[in-house]
């Protein structure tokens, strides 16, 4: 199956999709605004032949959800009427985080991580997601 997964932000949004073997997720692109945001994944979804989607949901230390997950839920919705894939939350806890890691070690300059670290937090999102599958 191909998993799209997605790291939604406020300003940005992360794209990443795996290989039909489910092996290795790859950062895809980043989505810049909000307008019409869920009808323009819905035509990725269909360009890249997406058999599922992978929605990071952004949980507190705690485990809990705040408002930043509620609204990563609404977005789901919104999804759900613009594709008919079926739709899976992964825990995204520490993502972004792992992702400016990882650029950090490459020697990314500062613009550069901003521009690639949301597709690379939804890499390691699907990961983690492919992961659990496998487990």
């Amino acid at each position: 199956m191909r998993y799209l997964a997605i790291d939604h932000g406020k300003k940005r949004t992360g794209l990443a999709i795996c290989d039909p073997d489910e092996t290795i997720a790859s950062p895809l692109t980043v989505l810049r605004g909000r307008e019409r945001l869920a009808e323009r994944i819905a035509e990725i979804v269909l360009a890249e032949r997406v058999d599922a989607i992978v929605l990071g949901l952004p949980l507190n230390m705690d485990g809990s959800e705040g408002g930043q997950a509620r609204l990563v839920r609404e977005f789901a919705e919104a999804l759900k009427v613009q594709t008919e894939v079926p739709l899976h939350f992964q825990d995204e806890r520490l993502s972004s985080f792992g992702a400016e890691e990882k650029l950090r070690e490459a020697g990314m300059t500062r613009r550069k991580q901003a521009e690639r670290v949301d597709a690379i937090a939804a890499a390691e999102i699907l990961t983690a997601f492919l992961e659990g599958k496998r487990a």
